[in-house]
């Protein structure tokens, strides 16, 4: 890769400074370099590069702990990394698009805020996105989720439960859409359901390691590592240049035509108001999809056969008019050993271990701000009771969900630390007065600077958000050249 050390760029000058490396800053410079090759384009990371041997043997994702990077009092875990790569390290590499209804919540429902674009503008995005990260999925997903273009790969083996919910529910239960490889390609392996997707031992998962290193060898790519934005200079309507701190704390600046912030939802507010370039709703709304572990137990039905670490998708309790009070959810049929072994040799696979999730609302009480230091702070108080109302709604459902199984007994295993998909501090939205970005994910105020990332969702969709992220930033590329 094309790495230059932050003293050697200090003062210079380029066509675009991008703020980090995960999956809304790689996706723009990926569309970037397609549609306008040729500029001069700084990529500024805070973290190190942790190659896949690296985390192999490190058994991590990166030497920079996440929580040692902002400051809070809540108990509650915030899941990223630090690094080239940023989320494409930690992800599991689940990648269902986002449900129709998700982006009409206030106009159908009367909840919170619809988003600014619809399904039917991010969907060649979507394909675009999965096409780059070649994604195995269940074509009878185009049912609820209309496609343009066939998934990249075939979708993964199901597990025993899964092919009896499909024939009973083939409307409502899919294969787990996944950028782990159901059949290996130029730079990764197959899955090898081993059941470790936080750090791929085949692999198999996308990462930006194993595929998107080629941008950041393209000439007029700088990758500049161990820098850490610490704030924007901006000047009218527009940012001028980024102050980042290297690995002694000595601060360096440079300046550029167009500015992408592609830091987290906790790190990109602070960035903002770090540069007095706060206000309005920055920073507000920190939030991700809400989580709960069951495990039944089933009577003659084996588990574990299928070829991936989630196999089955259900939308059984997603959408419909419950969604004016309650959380729509998402039910996961696990492929792993979540809760250990059942007791007996011939029960021990007769198990299944299921996650549901639920969407949340974003609150202004949980937020990003800054401490004395000026480093980030999460006030972080809870779940929305739309959450929790649709967590209750899902799980008092779930034995009729769950009747085309021969179930003994549903084992209530507790509530998620975290889904690691933190997300919503600089909201997009067509009223600057409700958000912070524009559809095209320009800042309302500041007309040269992208933010891209998951911190511009306006809601919570209870579906994994990396394939949505990765898609906006395409579209938003496309938009601006």
């Amino acid at each position: 890769m094309n790495t230059a050390p932050p003293e050697s760029v200090a003062g210079m000058h380029f066509d675009v400074v991008i703020v980090g490396s995960g999956f809304g800053s790689s996706f723009f410079l990926h569309r970037l370099l397609l549609r306008k090759p040729g500029q001069r384009v700084l990529v500024l990371e805070w973290g190190g590069h942790a190659t896949h041997d690296w985390q192999l043997e490190h058994e991590r994702n990166s030497p920079v702990a996440d929580d040692s990077t902002y400051v809070t009092r809540s108990e509650k875990e915030w899941n990223f990394t630090i690094g080239f790569g940023g989320g494409t390290n930690c992800w599991f590499a689940q990648t269902p698009r986002l449900h129709p209804g998700d982006f009409r919540l206030r106009s159908v429902h009367g909840v919170a805020e619809d988003w600014p674009i619809g399904y039917d503008d991010l969907e060649p995005y979507w394909c675009d996105a999965e096409e780059i990260m070649a994604v195995s999925g269940d074509p009878d997903m185009a049912q609820v989720m209309p496609r343009s273009r066939p998934f990249p790969q075939p979708p993964h083996r199901m597990s025993g439960p899964d092919r009896l919910m499909k024939q009973a529910r083939p409307v409502s239960h899919f294969v787990m859409p996944t950028a782990r490889a159901r059949i290996a390609t130029d730079t990764r392996a197959a899955c090898c359901a081993s059941l470790r997707c936080q750090i791929c031992p085949a692999d198999a998962k996308f990462t930006a390691n194993n595929s998107l290193v080629p941008l950041y060898e393209a000439e007029g790519v700088t990758l500049c590592l161990g820098a850490e934005v610490r704030r924007f200079e901006a000047a009218g309507s527009s940012v001028q240049a980024a102050i980042f701190a290297d690995q002694e704390g000595r601060e360096h600046r440079v300046t550029g035509d167009l500015f992408v912030l592609g830091a987290n939802a906790i790190h990109s507010p602070a960035i903002l108001l770090r540069s007095d370039l706060g206000g309005g709703m920055t920073g507000l709304g920190l939030h991700e999809s809400y989580g709960w572990s069951v495990e039944a137990y089933l009577d003659g039905v084996d588990n574990f056969d299928g070829s991936t670490i989630t196999t089955g998708l259900d939308l059984g309790l997603y959408d419909g008019p419950h969604r004016a009070t309650e959380g729509a959810a998402l039910v996961y049929f696990e492929n792993r050993w979540s809760h250990g072994l059942r007791l007996g040799a011939e029960r021990m696979r007769q198990t299944l271990p299921l996650v549901v999730v639920t969407e949340d609302l974003p609150e202004d009480r949980n937020r990003v701000t800054l401490d004395g230091e000026a480093r980030a702070f999460v006030e972080y108080h809870g779940p929305s009771d739309y959450a929790v109302r649709g967590m209750k709604r899902a799980l008092a459902a779930l034995p009729d969900l769950l009747s085309p199984l021969p179930v003994q007994r549903i084992i209530d295993r507790g509530i998620r630390g975290t889904e690691s998909h933190l997300q919503g501090t600089l909201r997009m939205g067509s009223d600057p007065a409700h958000s912070v970005v524009d559809a095209d994910l320009l800042h309302h105020r500041l007309r040269n600077l992208v933010v891209v990332g998951t911190s511009t969702f306006p809601t919570c969709s209870a579906a994994n958000p990396s394939l949505t992220a990765a898609a906006l930033s395409l579209r938003a590329a496309d938009r601006l050249i």
